[in-house]
């Protein structure tokens, strides 16, 4: 009985965290979405942007008080503007998706959601965790040794 208990624990801690992504591995990953280039957006800036917002987890969320919104997944893309999830005060939902699609290791969707959001006016500087740390830097860093 104890070990199925702590079997059920760790299924649940690894259920709960999510994939949490090595840098290389996203930079590969991403390139492969057509991420290096798009919207003129370099493959280092989008690692860097998931750094800063998720710590490249796909399950991070992030509420936010001030209007009742919460950012979801690896890009912490927000429910006020981009995705439904059910709570959030007059949201738009731009990307068409539940936020729970944020959420989920095969990041494909999260991709296509970031995508449009960069198309959106703001472009990149939507994200803040972008604009406080990526922003004017050099990001070589984020995608030295990948193969990219």
């Amino acid at each position: 009985m104890k070990a199925l208990l702590i079997l059920g624990l760790l299924l649940l801690s690894v259920t709960t965290h999510g994939k949490v992504f090595e840098r290389c591995e996203l930079a590969r990953t991403l390139k492969r979405f057509g991420m290096d280039g798009y919207w003129g957006i370099s493959l280092p800036n989008w690692v860097c942007l998931a750094k800063w917002e998720s710590s490249y987890n796909t399950r991070a969320t992030d509420y936010n008080p001030g209007d009742k919104s919460t950012d979801y997944g690896i890009f912490q893309i927000n429910s006020r503007y981009w995705c439904n999830d059910g709570k959030t005060p007059r949201a738009v939902n731009g990307c068409g998706i539940p936020c729970s699609a944020l959420l989920q290791d095969d990041i494909t969707q999260a991709v296509t959601c970031a995508k449009r959001v960069v198309t959106d006016p703001q472009g990149i500087r939507a994200w803040e965790g972008w604009r406080n740390h990526c922003q004017h830097r050099d990001l070589t860093q984020y995608v030295r040794d990948c193969g990219v």
